[in-house]
C-alpha cells in the first residue's frame, strides 16, 4: 500500500513539474512556428512576384498578337468597303497578303448578306461556304450582336465547321459615303486556339505554372473559363488580358504550389528543434532533485491521513445505511438515541436522554403489546428482532423493523445494543405488488380472451370470414407433413376473379365487397364440406380438395364455379356481373410439395387468362416445360446483358433513284450460348416480360454510334444510322440527358418508332421525349406504317421526318394493282406532310422499279442488301467503293 502512495506521489511530483516544461515547450513551439510561418510568407511573396511577372509577359503577349490580327483583318475590311463586288481571286490575292504576315489567323471568311461566299484558304473550308448566319443558331447571337452595336466582336473559343476551335472575330463592313453606309455584310476572322497559346507562351514546358483563362466570349472574370484547370482553390494571382471587344482574366499558381522550399524549411526547424533540447534539459534535472525532497515530506503525513480515513468510512457506512442506532440500559430502563433514531421515532434530535417510556409512546397502540411481548419472549435469548408500525406525532404512519443484540461488560450492568430501519416503502411496494398481482391476474384472463378473438381474426378474412392466406399456409403445411389425412392426394383451385376491377372502378368498392361476399358464398356452396375454401388477397381464393383417382369430380366442380359466377348478381338496384378463371393443379404422390403446387396452380390461372378467361385450366407437364423453357430464355437474356452478348447487324438503305449508300439500319441480334444468332423474333417477347427492352435498346443504340464513328475514321461514306427505340425506352425521364451527353452530329442519327407509340392519345411524358429528341438533331422515323392504328392526326402532330411503309404491304404490289394503289396512296400523304418514305420488304428488283416510279424515295430490302455485321458492312461497302472506281 505505501509502495502504491508513493508510487502515487511521485506521480503528483512528475505532474507539477510538467508545468514549467509544457511553459517552456509551448513557448518555443510559438517562437518555431512564427519563425517557420514567417519563412512560408517570404517564400510565398517571391512567388508571387516571380508568377505575376510571368504572366504580365503572356498577358502582354496575347493582347499584342490579338491586336495584331484585328489589325491586319481591318485593312481587309476597309478594302471591301470600297471593293464591295470583288470576287473569289480578289479576295484570295488580299487575304493571302496578311496570311504572309506571320500572325495566327487560321481563315478569314466574307458573308456578304451574311451569307459566306468567300473564304481563304479555300482547301478545307469548302464547308463554310454557302453557311447562312441566320440558320446557324449557336453563332446567331454574336452575328446580331454585331449587327445591334454595328461594332467588331470577339467570341470564343468556338467548334469550327471545319474541325478544330479558334476565336473567331467578327468585323461589320459599310460601303457608301459615311452619311449614307449600307450594310454589306461581315468579314469573320478566326485566329488559330492552339497557335495562338503557344505564340504567347501558354503552352511553354518550361513555364512552372498552372494557368486558367477566364471570360469566353470576351465576358471578363464573370464569364466561363476556357483554358486550364479551375485555380479558385488556389489562391492564385491574377491579370486582366484588354481586347478589342471585351477583356479575358488571367490566373496563374505555381504547380508545386505557394510553399517554401522542403530543404531550407526543414533545416530551419531542425535548428529550432536543436536550441529547444538545449533550453529544457536544466529545467527536467532541476525538477527531478525537487521531487526527491518533497517525497520525503509526504511520507509524514500518510500515517494520519489512514487514520482519518478509516473514520470517515465508518461514519459514511452508518450515514448510507440510513439505521437508528440506540442502547436500553436494562437496570434503569434509560435509552441512548443517535440522531436517525430520534428522526424515525418523530423525536427531536436535541442530545435530550430518552426512556423506555418514549419508545412505547411512539409505537402504534395496536402494535404496543406484541412488539413489549416480542422483546421479552426473544431478548432473553440473547436476540431480538420484531416488526411494528410507529405513530408519529403528526398522524403519519411508519413502519420500523427492530432488532438488537444483549450486551455483557464485567462491572457493568447489562445492556442492549440494536438499530431500528423506516421499512415503510418496502411495506408500501409490497402492498403494491399484491396489488399489481391481482390486477395482472384479471388481465391475464381478459388478454386471453382478446388472444382468441385476435387469433380468429388473424386467420379469416374480416369481409367474407373465409379463411385467410395466413390460415391457408398452415393447412398446407399441415398437409404437407400428414399427406393430405394420409391418402397423399390433394389439389390446389387457384380463383381469380374476372372483371372485378372494372366493378369497383364503375360502382365502387362497397359494389366490389358485395361480390367478393358474393363469390365466397358460391364457392362455398360449390364445396364439399371436407374442402377448404380460402380468401388470399384482392380478389383471390383458394380451393384445397382431395385429388381423387381422376380429375373428373375437379372439372365438374371448377365448371359449376365458373357456371355459378357468370350469373348475374344484385346490388343497390344493379345488375352486376363478371367471369371468374380457375388454375388446377393437382398432386397424388406420399410426399406434397405445397409450394411448388402452389406455384402450378399459379401458371395454370395465368394460362386460362391468357386463352380468355371465364374457364378453368389444369396444370401440365407441357406447360411446366413452356415455363422452364421460358425461364431458361429469361436466364440467358440475363446472362447475355451480362457478358456483352447483344451486337447490332446493319441493313444497308439506298436512294431509290440512284442506288447510292444512303444510311443503314441498326438490327438487334444476339449471339447465344449455343453459337447460334438469334432475332429479335426469338427474344423479344420474353425481355419485354423481363423488362431489359429499354436496356437493349441502349446497347444496340451505343454500339451503333461507336461503329458510325468507326466509319467516319475509316472514310467509309455512312451517311446516317436508324435505330430502333421501344415505349418503354421513351417513358424513361433520364433518355433525354443521357442522348445530350452522347457525341451526336444533327441528321446522322435516326430513330425509328413503331405506330403504336404514336397515337393520338399519347403519354405525356413519351411526347415530351419524343420533342426533345428531335430538338438534339436527331430525325424521328416512323416504323411499320399500316399495321397499327395511327391517324393522319397522329402524323400531324408528331411530323416525323420519315415514313417507313411495312413489308406486308409492299410484298403484294407486284400482283394486286389495288394495294399498289394503296401504297402509292401513302407515298402521297407522306410528301404533301414533306415526310420522306421508306420502303421496307424490297425483295425483288421489280419491286424496286415499282416503288421508284410510285415516288418513294428510301429502299431496303434483300433485293438490295441483306442484314450483315460491322465487318461485312465495311467490306461491302469496300467493294463498292471498287466498283466505284472502276
Amino acid at each position: 500500500m505505501n509502495e502504491e502512495r508513493q508510487a502515487k506521489h511521485r506521480g503528483d511530483w512528475r505532474r507539477t513539474m510538467a508545468v514549467p516544461v509544457l511553459l517552456a515547450l509551448v513557448a518555443m513551439l510559438v517562437a518555431a512556428v512564427l519563425v517557420d510561418r514567417q519563412n512560408q510568407q517570404i517564400a510565398e511573396s517571391n512567388l508571387r512576384a516571380n508568377a505575376l511577372n510571368q504572366i504580365s509577359v503572356i498577358r502582354a503577349k496575347l493582347e499584342g498578337h490579338v491586336a495584331g490580327n484585328i489589325q491586319l483583318v481591318k485593312g481587309l475590311v476597309a478594302v471591301i468597303s470600297t471593293e464591295p463586288d470583288m470576287d473569289q481571286a480578289r479576295y484570295a490575292a488580299l487575304v493571302d497578303n496578311i496570311f504572309e504576315e506571320g500572325s495566327q489567323l487560321r481563315s478569314v471568311a466574307a458573308a456578304p448578306n451574311l451569307i459566306i461566299s468567300m473564304t481563304y484558304p479555300l482547301a478545307g473550308n469548302e464547308a463554310a461556304l454557302g453557311l447562312n448566319y441566320r440558320h446557324v443558331p449557336a453563332q446567331w447571337p454574336a452575328v446580331r450582336e454585331v449587327l445591334e452595336t454595328a461594332k467588331l466582336n470577339i467570341a470564343g473559343p468556338v467548334d469550327l465547321v471545319q474541325g478544330g476551335q479558334g476565336f473567331v472575330g467578327r468585323f461589320p463592313v459599310f460601303t457608301g459615303p459615311e452619311d449614307n453606309r449600307q450594310f454589306w455584310g461581315l468579314v469573320s476572322a478566326v485566329v488559330d486556339v492552339q497557335k495562338l497559346y503557344a505564340d504567347s507562351g501558354l503552352l511553354d514546358p518550361e513555364l512552372g505554372l498552372d494557368i486558367s483563362i477566364t471570360g469566353h466570349d470576351g465576358t471578363g472574370r464573370a464569364g466561363k473559363r476556357f483554358f486550364g484547370p479551375d485555380l479558385s482553390e488556389a489562391d492564385p494571382v491574377t491579370a486582366t488580358v484588354v481586347l478589342p471587344s471585351g477583356s479575358w482574366a488571367i490566373a496563374a499558381a505555381p504547380k508545386q504550389g505557394w510553399g517554401a522550399d522542403p530543404v531550407s524549411t526543414w533545416s530551419l526547424r531542425g535548428l529550432i528543434l536543436a536550441a529547444g533540447a538545449l533550453i529544457l534539459f536544466p529545467i527536467v534535472v532541476t525538477g527531478r532533485m525537487i521531487r526527491e525532497r518533497h517525497e520525503h515530506i509526504h511520507e509524514l503525513g500518510v500515517r494520519e491521513s489512514e487514520l482519518a480515513r478509516l473514520t470517515r468510512r465508518l461514519n459514511l457506512a452508518l450515514a448510507a445505511s440510513k439505521v437508528g442506532v440506540w442502547e436500553l440500559d436494562l437496570s434503569t430502563n434509560s435509552e441512548d438515541w443517535d440522531e436517525r433514531n430520534n428522526e424515525i421515532f418523530g423525536l427531536p434530535a436535541d442530545g435530550a436522554p430518552r426512556s423506555h417510556d418514549h419508545w412505547k409512546q411512539a409505537v402504534h397502540p395496536d402494535d404496543r403489546e406484541r412488539a413489549q411481548a416480542d422483546f421479552r419472549a426473544q431478548i432473553a435469548s440473547g436476540y431480538y428482532e420484531t416488526d411494528y408500525r410507529v405513530l408519529l406525532p403528526d398522524g403519519t404512519l411508519r413502519y420500523v423493523r427492530s432488532a438488537g443484540a444483549l450486551h455483557h461488560e464485567p462491572g457493568q450492568p447489562d445492556k442492549v445494543i440494536g438499530v431500528n430501519w423506516d421499512v415503510t416503502q418496502d411495506v408500501r411496494l409490497n402492498d403494491d405488488l399484491r396489488r399489481a398481482k391481482q390486477q395482472a391476474e384479471t388481465r391475464s384472463n381478459d388478454l386471453e380472451a382478446a388472444r382468441i378473438r385476435i387469433e380468429h381474426n388473424a386467420l379469416h378474412d374480416s369481409l367474407t370470414g373465409l379463411p385467410n392466406r395466413r390460415y391457408l399456409d398452415d393447412v398446407l403445411k399441415k398437409h404437407a407433413a400428414d399427406g393430405f389425412h394420409g391418402c397423399g392426394s390433394i389439389a390446389l383451385l387457384h380463383i381469380d376473379l374476372d372483371r372485378f376491377k372494372q366493378i369497383n372502378d364503375t360502382l365502387g368498392h362497397a359494389a366490389g365487397d358485395a361480390m367478393l361476399i358474393h363469390a365466397s358464398k358460391v364457392l362455398r356452396s360449390n364445396c364439399r364440406e371436407t374442402d377448404f375454401v380460402a380468401r388470399i388477397g384482392g380478389d383471390e381464393f383458394v380451393i384445397v380438395s382431395s385429388a381423387g383417382p381422376s380429375d373428373a369430380h375437379l372439372h365438374l366442380m371448377a365448371d359449376r364455379i365458373v357456371r355459378e359466377m357468370r350469373r348475374p348478381a344484385q346490388h343497390d338496384g344493379h345488375e352486376v356481373r363478371f367471369g371468374v378463371s380457375i388454375g388446377v393443379a393437382v398432386s397424388r404422390s406420399a410426399h406434397i410439395k405445397v409450394e411448388q403446387l402452389l406455384v402450378n396452380a399459379d401458371i395454370a390461372l395465368y394460362r386460362a387468362k391468357a386463352l380468355g378467361r371465364n374457364r378453368h385450366e389444369f396444370f401440365t407437364e407441357a406447360l411446366q416445360a413452356e415455363v422452364v423453357h421460358t425461364k431458361r430464355l429469361a436466364d440467358e437474356i440475363l446472362n447475355g446483358l451480362d457478358n456483352d452478348a447483344f451486337f447490332a447487324f446493319y441493313q444497308p438503305q439506298f436512294d431509290a433513284q440512284t442506288l447510292e449508300l444512303i444510311g443503314v439500319e441498326a438490327l438487334a441480334r444476339w449471339q447465344h450460348v449455343d453459337g447460334t444468332i438469334k432475332t429479335p423474333d426469338h427474344f423479344m417477347d420474353v425481355a419485354e416480360e423481363l423488362n431489359v427492352v429499354a436496356q437493349i435498346d441502349k446497347l444496340i443504340l451505343d454500339k451503333a454510334l461507336a461503329d458510325l464513328a468507326r466509319w467516319d475514321a475509316k472514310g467509309f461514306n455512312v451517311p446516317r444510322v436508324s435505330v430502333n427505340v421501344s415505349l418503354r425506352r421513351l417513358h424513361d425521364e433520364g433518355l433525354v440527358e443521357s442522348l445530350r451527353a452522347l457525341p451526336l452530329q444533327p441528321g446522322r442519327l435516326a430513330f425509328e418508332l413503331v405506330e403504336s407509340i404514336y397515337l393520338d392519345e399519347s403519354d405525356g411524358v413519351v411526347a415530351w421525349n419524343i420533342d426533345q429528341i428531335k430538338e438534339l438533331g436527331i430525325d424521328v422515323e416512323i416504323d411499320d406504317f399500316g399495321t397499327g392504328y395511327a391517324s393522319i392526326v397522329s402524323l400531324q402532330k408528331l411530323h416525323p421526318r420519315r415514313l417507313k411503309i411495312d413489308r406486308q404491304l409492299i410484298n403484294p404490289i407486284l400482283h394486286e394493282p389495288a394495294q399498289r394503289q394503296l401504297v402509292a396512296s401513302i407515298v402521297d400523304i407522306g410528301k404533301s406532310m414533306d415526310i420522306e418514305i421508306v420502303a421496307e420488304g424490297v425483295e425483288t428488283m421489280e419491286h424496286a422499279e415499282i416503288l421508284r416510279g410510285l415516288g418513294c424515295e428510301v429502299l431496303q430490302g434483300y433485293a438490295l442488301a441483306r442484314p450483315m455485321s460491322r465487318g461485312a458492312l465495311e467490306n461491302f461497302l469496300l467493294e463498292r467503293r471498287h466498283k466505284l472506281v472502276g
